[in-house]
């Protein structure tokens, strides 16, 4: 179950499901070649521009300049833009990346069995911040934050390397960090959309919401 603060409804509007069991490997060569499909579609097509505003938008409000701290949707759109391709990480992450670089909409990827009780998506409280994955701390006062009973493990931009998804994963979070300015159905079909393709390529699964 995911709570949504009051402070933040107003600005988002999360999409987010559990899958499991789930299949997480290196390397999948079908999903590979599916995402190069999509990588070179992305290049030449036009960019929803309504989409990438709207999580621009939502950034501001809570303080944040998306140019200097990207939404992981842009960062990723970004990427693919230069001419490079998406990045492997494994089955599970791969498809959510890829999912984001089409939707333009910023995901967060989680281990169910890291997390400790309850989830709440609110803003940082001052002095916030956790180790991220690859990366050094990860400030998140002010900022949007999915937190649990250990505090803080995600945001729009960079996850935590304490709820990482690895291919020891067999229970997975996906959140996906909506505008509240977009309508619903965008979240909804976002969220149908990725639910599709992990069970194709990480299932036989089921969902909870």
């Amino acid at each position: 179950m995911l709570t949504v603060h009051p402070d933040v409804r107003s600005i988002v509007r999360p999409e987010w499901f559990e899958a499991a069991p789930v299949r997480v490997v290196e390397q999948d060569e079908a999903l590979e070649l599916r995402r190069r499909e999509a990588t070179a579609r992305v290049r030449t097509a036009p960019e929803p521009a309504d989409v990438i505003a709207a999580v621009r938008t939502m950034y501001k409000r809570v303080g944040i300049d998306p140019t200097k701290t990207r939404p992981s949707s842009e960062a990723l759109l970004r990427r693919v833009r230069k001419g490079d391709e998406l990045p492997r990480i494994n089955s599970l992450v791969d498809i959510v990346n890829w999912c984001s670089l089409e939707t333009q909409l910023p995901y967060g990827l989680y281990d169910r069995n890291r997390m400790r009780g309850a989830v709440t998506l609110r803003l940082g409280r001052a002095g916030e911040e956790y180790e991220g994955i690859r990366k050094a701390i990860v400030h998140v006062a002010g900022r949007l934050t999915l937190a649990d009973d250990e505090g803080p493990f995600g945001n729009p931009t960079s996850d935590s390397a304490r709820t990482m998804v690895t291919t020891a994963t067999t229970g997975a979070l996906v959140v996906i960090f909506v505008p509240a300015s977009l309508p619903q159905a965008v979240g909804a079909e976002a969220a149908t959309l990725t639910r599709d393709r992990i069970a194709g390529h990480s299932g036989p699964t089921s969902f909870t919401f």
